[in-house]
């Protein structure tokens, strides 16, 4: 018998997914984007949305697993496996507060509101300063590559054990 993570937890763990998807993808939309235009700022909004929301299902989540113990990996698993997978969800959560809070500090340093959901205004975490403001972009922007890169690592991986090794790695999550 497969021994699951709790419910909050596998919706969290896919919210979470389905929001850094989102915010990658809208993104790299508005990064594509030349010039400036209301579909533009609407969709930087939508980004910021996002982030932001990612920014607290990670809290959550944090929170979540630091009182409730995850199911023990297969003791099948090789030691460079589990050191492998405990490294790659440490980075995932670094990544996971750091990308949004970049994208919130890239915000404040270009003098611009971040108002999540277009209701709550946010405090800004520093003041206006456009060179400060591009390096913390390249940052955020190079952050989010490295997440995207882990993540699809993190999913090649429970596919791997779910397909070539068969065991239930992945269906502890489903």
């Amino acid at each position: 018998m497969t021994v699951k993570y709790t419910l909050p937890a596998r919706v969290l763990h896919w919210l979470t997914a389905l929001a850094i998807i989102s915010a990658f993808a809208l993104g790299l939309t508005t990064g594509g984007m030349e010039g400036f235009s209301m579909q533009k700022l609407k969709l930087i909004n939508y980004h910021k949305w996002v982030g932001i929301t990612v920014l607290g299902l990670v809290a959550l989540r944090l929170l979540w697993r630091l009182t409730h113990r995850p199911p023990a990996l297969p003791t099948s698993m090789a030691n460079w496996e589990r050191l492998a997978a405990h490294l790659g969800h440490l980075a995932l959560y670094v990544l996971m507060f750091a990308v949004p809070l970049g994208g919130w500090l890239y915000s404040s340093a270009k003098g611009y509101p971040v108002v999540w959901l277009g209701l709550v205004e946010l405090p800004n975490l520093m003041d206006k300063d456009d060179t400060v403001a591009d390096r913390i972009k390249q940052m955020h922007e190079t952050g989010a590559w490295v997440l995207i890169a882990i993540a699809v690592g993190h999913a090649a991986a429970a596919l791997k054990h779910h397909f070539i090794q068969r065991d239930d790695v992945l269906k502890r999550m489903l």
